[in-house]
């Protein structure tokens, strides 16, 4: 990680631009060792499967990722109304004595899970007003996007292509228009495969990555936990250095050409 090279959410600085959850692991110590290997500091649970001290006597998540060393994100996958999203938030902050920094995903099909955008957005004005501080999932619709700004939520997080796909980023146009305009933290959410996939968004200028299913998913999770640390921070450098300009039809030599030694005729 580059010390240097951090990122503010919701007045905190982080040095990883990479966020990971929990999920589809095949248990809590895969977990732990997987989110060691990502170098993440943010990790997302899903409260309304994940226990985190709701179901007393099961094991607990925070046994193996204790909050004195990661900021937890929970969030409302499997919620499909704006009122299941803030009830699940609710008991999240009671949970976790007062957290007030949260993931909300309204889903609007439970095929595709999909964001259902009205929903969605009716229920960050509830929980932005209730003092949550409110990173949202959403389409890379730049407009919907500037609503979900506007209404005080703390970063946006437009899918790359649909959660679980492994499909990348299927408009990269859109998350540059959405990047361009955006006054708060993007986070590309959902759709990530492999490790250049998490390059190619960072090297469109979002400011992080969150995934779960690419390395919870993979044959090796822990050693693509690593991967994907690697590609967010090569993909992170590459924004920074600028790449070259894209030039159709017409040749740049790599090598001068000035004093090369002519054969006779």
């Amino acid at each position: 990680m580059n010390q240097a090279d951090s990122f503010t959410l919701a007045g905190r600085r982080y040095t990883s631009r990479l966020l990971v959850g929990t999920g589809k692991y095949k248990d809590f110590e895969e977990t732990r060792l997987a989110i060691e290997a990502s170098g993440a500091q943010i990790v997302t649970v899903a409260i309304r499967r994940t226990n985190i001290g709701q179901n007393a006597g099961e094991p607990n998540l925070l046994d193996f990722l204790p909050p004195s060393k990661f900021t937890i994100l929970p969030n409302t996958a499997g919620c499909y109304s704006a009122d299941d999203a803030v009830r699940t938030l609710r008991l999240a902050r009671e949970l976790l004595d007062g957290h007030d920094l949260v993931k909300l995903e309204v889903l609007g099909d439970k095929d595709n899970l999909f964001p259902n955008m009205p929903a969605t957005l009716d229920a960050a004005k509830t929980l932005v007003k209730e003092g949550f501080k409110v990173m949202v999932y959403c389409t890379d619709d730049p407009i919907q996007c500037r609503m979900l700004e506007d209404i005080g939520c703390v970063a946006i997080m437009p899918l790359a292509s649909l959660i679980g796909s492994g499909m990348g980023i299927l408009n990269p146009w859109n998350l540059r228009l959405i990047i361009d305009q955006a006054r708060v933290p993007v986070l590309v959410d959902a759709g990530v495969g492999t490790a250049s996939d998490a390059a190619v968004a960072m090297e469109l200028g979002c400011d992080a990555i969150l995934m779960n299913t690419a390395i919870a998913g993979a044959k090796n999770p822990v050693l693509m936990a690593g991967a994907m640390n690697k590609a967010v921070q090569a993909g992170r450098e590459a924004f920074l250095a600028g790449r070259v300009p894209r030039k159709f039809y017409s040749a740049d030599p790599s090598s001068p050409t000035e004093g090369l030694i002519q054969s006779k005729a």
